[in-house]
């Protein structure tokens, strides 16, 4: 049972369809992906931005909300991609960008009613405008990432490479590495799913990514991957392999460039061996969601 604030968000997880009577007349709506994780620093934000242009690179359409408005990352990394597109004088592929401020209202229960009212409404406009819908959430335990949880079709779910991240999914036994009980995340997710499959028998297809994959073969890095694979049957996630840990992630930042834009004519930046190594990592982490209308697709990234 999860209790405190968790509770809260009972009483809002709804489907764009409960939201809009009449919704089934209207045109097939996107899929919808989650990033979502607990904790901050996990690369949530980056992990978004490499989905979505692999999506606009594949000539899908792509809406793109950042719900933490405050840190506000992902919309960050957009409005830079976009003030470089402008100074560059480039025709690089673009999302379109909602991003949820924090509410203003001093009641909490007004709060997370205006919160939700404007990711409801924002959700509504983008999901029959695009194929994609791509959700970056709050790094907290906090009621407008759990609400953002529920509207998943895919939830994925960055993880860095270490202990205290995988903390997070379940307790693990210091002794014998055993999983001992999921955690609150995994136990909101499992929430989450449940409401979901009663509201519109939609089962949310869980991805979890290792993330920053260090490039030797460390104990650590073996230990993680086989609990991971003990504990995906147990909470009913996929386990993918995500990105290494490489500098340039952090520095494309600035220009709101992905590793998929390097070879683009105009953006001026050399290609190097470790930025072939990335695209084949972001290709595989592409085609471990499995994604609807892809098929293959996948192999022009």
């Amino acid at each position: 049972m999860i209790t405190g604030e968790r509770e809260n968000v009972s009483n809002v997880t709804v489907t764009v369809e409960e939201q809009n009577p009449g919704i089934e007349e209207q045109p097939t709506r996107a899929h919808i992906i989650v990033v979502g994780n607990a904790k901050g620093g996990s690369g949530k934000s980056t992990t978004a931005m490499h989905v979505i242009v692999s999506l606009l690179t594949l000539g899908f359409t792509v809406g793109a909300i950042d719900l933490d408005g405050k840190q506000k990352t992902l919309g960050r990394y957009i409005e830079n991609r976009e003030n470089f597109i402008a100074k560059k004088k480039l025709d690089l592929p673009m999302p379109m960008l909602r991003v949820i401020e924090p509410s203003p209202k001093k009641n909490m229960d007004e709060a997370q009613s205006d919160e939700r009212a404007r990711f409801v409404a924002a959700l509504q406009e983008l999901v029959y405008a695009n194929n994609f819908v791509v959700v970056d959430c709050p790094g907290a335990d906090s009621f407008i990432s759990k609400l953002g949880h529920s509207f998943a079709d895919t939830l994925l779910t960055p993880m860095n490479d270490s202990f205290i991240d995988l903390d997070l999914l379940a307790t693990v036994n210091a002794s014998n590495l055993q999983i001992e009980k999921p955690s609150w995340y995994s136990e909101m997710v499992w929430e989450q799913r449940k409401r979901r499959a009663l509201i519109d028998q939609h089962k949310i297809d869980w991805v979890v990514m290792r993330n920053r994959l260090s490039h030797t073969d460390a104990h650590n890095k073996r230990h993680i991957e086989k609990i991971l694979a003990k504990l995906a049957p147990r909470i009913s996630f996929r386990p993918a392999a995500g990105f290494g840990e490489r500098v340039i992630f952090r520095e494309l930042f600035l220009k709101g460039l992905t590793m998929l834009d390097l070879n683009r004519k105009g953006v001026g930046v050399k290609m190097s061996m470790s930025h072939v190594a990335a695209r084949h990592e972001l290709r595989h982490l592409i085609k471990a969601l499995e994604l609807p209308g892809l098929d293959e697709k996948v192999e022009n990234l």
